[in-house]
């Protein structure tokens, strides 16, 4: 069993930064894929972020192309904390975002994720 819980999102304006963590429990976190997905109001849950292991020593970061260039994901396992550093935020960037925490290939399948935070609202205003 995991449990994550959401923190650092917030009001901020177009162009700014935010830097959202997760922290969770369990004692295998280094062996999950940790992902972030967001949903805006009206809109379907979509994929932001994944951290995964890819060797040993090695982890591998994938992301929307919404998001590329401007988002970065990371990872802390001796904290057992994942976070989203956000820069050049946009309007369209305006959703709840979630943490998730899962094992399985794909890293942008929502259904793969067996656990998930409560969320944080993020606004970027024009």
């Amino acid at each position: 069993q995991v449990q994550l819980v959401e923190s650092g999102g917030g009001l901020v304006q177009a162009g700014g930064s935010l830097r959202l963590s997760c922290a969770a429990s369990g004692r295998t976190f280094s062996s999950y894929v940790m992902g972030w997905f967001r949903q805006a109001p009206g809109k379907e849950r979509e994929f932001v972020a994944a951290i995964r292991r890819s060797n040993p020593n090695t982890y591998y970061a994938a992301y929307a192309d919404s998001v590329k260039g401007r988002f970065t994901i990371s990872r802390d396992n001796a904290k057992n904390t994942v976070s989203l550093q956000m820069n050049s935020l946009k309007p369209e960037d305006t959703a709840v975002y979630y943490c998730a925490a899962g094992q399985g290939p794909k890293n942008d399948y929502a259904p793969m994720y067996d656990y998930w935070g409560q969320g944080t609202q993020v606004t970027v205003s024009s």
